[in-house]
């Protein structure tokens, strides 16, 4: 049996991945997280995208395809929220693009324009099985700019994303407050700053030509919105969701009230101390990308739960798992691992699956492309030499977008 997985982790490794391929990924348990665990089931991938997905007795596979085998598929997994790419491995000044500290408003910044596929954090990532990411700017300031969603593959960051602009990233809390007298230094100056920000893009919006205009004549509606007002704008009309990091129950309350002043779509990060505020989040209708349940807990992480997903999951409140932001080395945590725990303490292990494939796909606005093995979506498959939440189990391989990927060293 030893020596069965072997081959399938060398064919994955010595597979070329340059092309889609047509491919057959064979597996003793296939967790679609579309329904049922399929028993020694099959998916087929054709032009990089899934076109049959049923038991092997019954779902045939064309002649001339690739076939690989694991004990146990599942979706390739979603991080639903890091900053792999932007923060580097090296942990120097010249790899850590999350955070710029020269103003405390900064929702011009892209994401993608820091982004590097070829950091060496995101294969790391990849080798756990980790296909798709949503990553960007970090916390350390009250808006610290823009996120975007990529596959973990790719020699440049236009050919990995796959959502540009995903949200503005926001952030409550001490983590965002200045220093040496500089705003905001409160909390409620946070929230002063960012409901200015919010006022000045709706009145920008709203500015109308005077009447009787006469030819050459200019008036504040003629002059172009700078980029944060255009930002702010698309905030305003639901174009990007505002994802606001809020670890204690107060700021996470902060959130929800800006949410409900402005109308706008809401994502709490982080929010450590969820729990406490179950009915609050779920009236608002608000998503959670959860912090890793091992997360240190201390400082705003002081109360933080290993049961935080599964108290949510009995409220009905959408949730996802994170790897985060790990200030040191190695800069990220794992979702694979933080699932785990959580299928330990609580949430079921098809919960705790679902929280870091589909659940945290379609939270972060991809769910139509990925996160679940079905008919249309991409060819994005993790193989696993066991149960994935065993410390002793391997993903031994990755399909991304119908390519073979070899997992990488761990």
């Amino acid at each position: 049996m030893t020596g069965y997985w072997l081959v399938a982790a060398s064919a994955l490794a010595l597979a070329p991945a340059a092309h889609a391929q047509d491919i057959a990924v064979k597996g003793e348990e296939i967790h679609t997280m579309a329904g049922p665990v399929i028993r020694d089931g099959v998916v087929v991938i054709d032009d990089g995208r899934i076109v049959a997905v049923g038991p092997a007795t019954t779902t045939p596979i064309p002649e001339g395809f690739t076939v690989v085998e694991a004990k146990v598929v599942t979706p390739g997994l979603v991080d639903a929220r890091t900053v792999v790419g932007l923060a580097g491995y090296l942990n120097q000044p010249h790899d850590q693009d999350q955070l710029d500290e020269s103003a405390p408003l900064q929702p011009q910044l892209r994401a993608i324009d820091a982004y590097n596929p070829q950091e060496a954090l995101v294969a790391w990532l990849r080798g756990f099985g980790v296909t798709t990411i949503h990553t960007g700017h970090g916390p350390g300031a009250l808006i610290s700019g823009q996120t975007m969603i990529a596959k973990t593959v790719g020699n440049t960051a236009d050919a990995a994303v796959i959502v540009e602009q995903a949200m503005v990233a926001a952030n409550l809390g001490p983590s965002a407050l200045a220093e040496s007298g500089k705003a905001p230094g409160t909390r409620a100056k946070q929230m002063a700053m960012l409901r200015q920000a919010l006022i000045s893009a709706k009145q920008s919006d709203a500015a109308k030509p005077a009447s009787g205009k006469k030819d050459g004549d200019k008036t504040d509606a003629d002059t172009p919105p700078g980029l944060e007002t255009k930002v702010m704008r698309d905030v305003l009309a639901g174009k990007l969701p505002l994802l606001v990091t809020a670890l204690r129950a107060q700021d996470i309350m902060s959130a929800l009230r800006l949410k409900q002043e402005f109308g706008i779509d809401l994502v709490l990060d982080g929010a450590a101390e969820a729990y406490l505020l179950t009915d609050a989040i779920k009236a608002a209708g608000v998503k959670v990308i959860l912090h890793p349940p091992m997360m240190r807990q201390y400082g705003e992480f002081e109360n933080a739960s290993f049961t935080t997903g599964a108290v949510l999951r009995q409220a009905g409140i959408p949730f996802a798992y994170q790897s985060s932001y790990e200030s040191y080395v190695p800069k990220t945590r794992v979702v694979l691992f933080e699932a785990a725990v959580a299928a330990a303490n609580g949430l079921s292990w098809n919960d705790a699956l679902a929280s870091v494939t589909i659940d945290a796909a379609r939270i972060i606005g991809v769910g139509d492309r990925v996160g679940s093995l079905e008919i249309g979506k991409d060819g994005d498959v993790a193989l696993f030499d066991g149960d994935p939440f065993e410390y002793t189990s391997h993903a031994v391989g990755v399909v991304i977008d119908g390519k073979i990927l070899s997992a990488a060293p761990q």
